[in-house]
């Protein structure tokens, strides 16, 4: 049997600070354009410098998995802290999100 390694290209997204409805329209362009481009098939978000998500930060990440999903790549989660896991379990995203516990997935 042959063994057959597929190595996506990964685009890693960094937020800081607040994903709320200050910039949570610029998050959804960020994660837009890495999506749309032609040569990815992951985009990472890596939570670990967001301090704080409203519901305009998650309507952001919502958006974000429904055109990954139209464009048949993916949109996986990293570094999620308890207080925001806390939250995707509430709004049963967590379900939703492919959410990976720290950005180590970069290294296999």
């Amino acid at each position: 049997m042959q063994a057959i390694l597929d190595n996506p290209k990964i685009t890693i997204v960094r937020p800081q600070e607040s994903l709320n409805a200050v910039n949570a329209v610029k998050l959804e362009q960020e994660l837009d354009a890495a999506l749309s481009q032609v040569s990815n098939t992951i985009v990472l978000l890596d939570l670990e410098k967001v301090d704080l998500i409203d519901s305009a930060g998650l309507m952001a990440l919502v958006s974000g998995v429904k055109k990954a999903k139209q464009l048949e790549q993916r949109l996986c989660f990293c570094s999620v802290s308890p207080s925001h896991r806390i939250i995707f379990e509430l709004t049963q995203l967590d379900k939703v999100f492919e959410i990976f516990e720290n950005n180590k997935i970069l290294s296999s």
